[in-house]
């Protein structure tokens, strides 16, 4: 189901909650610890998360709850997977939970902070933003009885091309999708320099907004290559809309975390262990695991679980604060 009437009426609450941001910088003021995260909120545990507010009149317990996936791809394609996982989160959680589709990490991040998504599954990479930016709170991550489900950053070429190597992409287009993104721009950013090709010095980078979006550009020859994650070309290779012999790939890396799921902040206590429990007794039935990955829902934490990621973030010179993040916007619009 579709929520975009909520969120156009969401404007008028967003302008509400700019008030309400003011009110909430002033009132922590006598934050002992920030770290990167925006000044609206506090994080005197050393967690790396928003804490809750101090106040339980800010505590928020919506009537309907808002999801929204990472749109790595055509959104609708995650809205009929999420579907069973919609119905139990309901009947579960006791409220209407509905799913609403975001074009953009920057829309899903917005949102939340504005206070108009409650729940989201953020893409590896924007996950760093959508904590410090909007106060969101990672408590899973997909996986198996072996562990949490990892991605790998995959290098494709167009199977006919004459690249045979990193090397032989110098002078070359090379699409990457969003500056936020972990695996299609951070850590190639990171990671290929040591393989001696450094991306915008060797290479023109083009960003091409999504992970689909770039295999396809690599299929009709509109980008010579591109760093995408491995989990995304599996899916799109198995729903039959590119085939595997379509590419060849140059580079494969180490396996790093999948998306996250997180609430925001400033959910009322008592509902925020209950979606948490929701989550983690669900059986990912079969057409959902296929299309996603993992058969269940494991416990995660910002600070354990995404430090790989940050430590990748920081080697490509993103700085994790909203300067950063305000930064990525720009260089996107470009």
């Amino acid at each position: 189901m579709k929520y975009t009437t909520f969120f156009q009426a969401g404007r008028i609450a967003a302008c509400v909650g700019l008030a309400m941001m003011a009110l909430a910088v002033q009132a922590q003021d006598n934050c002992p610890n920030r770290g990167d995260l925006d000044t609206m909120y506090c994080d005197a545990n050393h967690d790396l998360v928003a804490d809750p507010p101090a106040d339980p009149k800010k505590f928020r317990d919506p009537n309907t709850l808002v999801f929204a996936f990472t749109p790595v791809e055509d959104p609708s394609i995650y809205e009929k997977l999420f579907q069973p996982f919609m119905g139990h989160l309901s009947q579960c959680v006791g409220k209407k939970t509905v799913f609403f589709s975001v074009q953009s990490n920057s829309a899903q991040i917005e949102a939340m902070r504005s206070g108009r998504l409650h729940i989201a599954a953020f893409s590896t990479g924007p996950t760093n933003f959508a904590v410090n930016i909007a106060g969101a709170v990672p408590f899973a991550i997909r996986g198996t009885a072996k562990g949490p489900e990892g991605v790998s950053i995959q290098l494709i070429v167009r199977k006919d091309s004459p690249y045979k190597q990193l090397v032989d992409l110098k002078g070359k287009k090379v699409a990457h999708t969003s500056p936020s993104s972990n695996s299609g721009n951070l850590a190639p950013r990171a990671l290929f320099p040591a393989l001696g090709l450094t991306p915008e010095k060797d290479y023109q980078v083009v960003y091409s907004g999504k992970h689909d979006q770039s295999v396809f550009g690599v299929k009709s020859g509109d980008y010579d290559a591109a760093p995408v994650a491995s989990d995304v070309l599996q899916h799109m290779i198995e729903r039959g809309v590119v085939k595997a012999e379509d590419f060849n790939t140059l580079y494969v890396s180490e396996k790093f975390p999948t998306d996250s799921y997180a609430y925001a902040h400033d959910l009322e206590p008592k509902l925020v262990e209950k979606i948490k429990s929701c989550f983690l007794e669900y059986k990912i039935p079969p057409e959902m695991a296929k299309g996603l990955g993992g058969d269940r829902f494991l416990p995660a934490t910002y600070k354990k679980d995404w430090e790989v990621v940050r430590k990748v973030s920081l080697a490509a010179g993103q700085n994790l604060s909203r300067a950063g993040y305000e930064a990525e916007q720009a260089k996107a619009k470009k």
